[in-house]
């Protein structure tokens, strides 16, 4: 752990104001933030018809039509599109407001440490979100397809009949789920940064972890093998990388601390 320094402490102390004006900081961030997300809305709301057929593609593999059985349903379809969308395009924006409020907050060293991993936030939220729509939607979608049955004159026939909606909270709740998910490295990286968990504490509950990652799979995802183990597989990967990046971790917070006491042997 670093320790402030004094000109680090004065720093922070120059960010303090009464409760009442962070409560009016904090309005006008939410605002923003609101702002920011419903602009997004609307871009996305209105690209919603473009956006859904990027999101139906894997689905080509296994019928070339979907079907509504409300007369809403097509309308409120979309509109969960510029929501999910609105959420996606306007996180940065969002963060951003998150960020100008916490800031003030910080010592400088948290603050750099803090920021690599807010940038890698929705860089690994994008890995999760094509992860599920390059290599599990299809290969799921190719899977569950193939018991299709075409008709004939003696055997009656089982086609895919798929909702436009159900379709969609499928892909959106996939998507959420590994994007979330993903964020195991940089969740335990910064817990390693601030000296919360070691590199000892994460191999020593290997064997733990890979069970409940295993239990998070079987949650997130839907009631089948295949789906869970597409998760799963990748959650253990992501747990070895979050181990290694720990270690890197301590290994430059060992070199610092080192240099900082050699200097502060040379000192006079």
């Amino acid at each position: 752990m670093i320790t402030p320094t004094p000109e680090d402490e004065a720093a922070l102390d120059a960010t303090k104001a009464p409760l009442m004006e962070h409560l009016l900081e904090l309005r006008t961030r939410l605002i923003w933030a609101v702002l920011s997300f419903a602009l997004c809305f609307i871009i996305c709301f209105a690209f919603a018809r473009q956006i859904f057929d990027f999101l139906i593609v894997p689905l080509h593999a296994a019928t070339n039509h979907l079907i509504y059985t409300a007369l809403t349903e097509v309308f409120f379809t979309y509109v969960k599109i510029g929501m999910f969308g609105g959420i996606c395009l306007g996180f940065p924006a969002i963060a951003a407001q998150i960020w100008i409020f916490v800031a003030p907050g910080l010592y400088k060293h948290e603050k750099r440490a803090f920021l690599p991993f807010l940038a890698w936030t929705p860089v690994m939220f994008l890995m999760g979100a094509a992860f599920v729509y390059y290599v599990m939607l299809p290969f799921s979608i190719k899977f569950f397809g193939s018991y299709q049955i075409a008709a004939t004159a003696s055997t009656m026939g089982v086609e895919l009949q798929a909702k436009v909606s159900d379709y969609l909270d499928l892909v959106m709740t996939l998507i959420f789920a590994f994007g979330l998910t993903f964020q195991l490295p940089v969740l335990l990286s910064l817990l390693g940064k601030v000296g919360i968990v070691t590199t000892k504490a994460l191999r020593d509950m290997r064997k733990f972890a890979y069970v409940g990652l295993f239990g998070v799979a079987a949650v997130f995802t839907p009631p089948d093998a295949f789906s869970m183990l597409c998760l799963a597989f990748p959650l253990v990967a992501l747990y070895e990388v979050s181990v290694f990046c720990v270690m890197m971790i301590e290994r430059n917070r060992a070199r610092e601390d080192a240099a900082r006491a050699a200097k502060d042997l040379v000192a006079p």
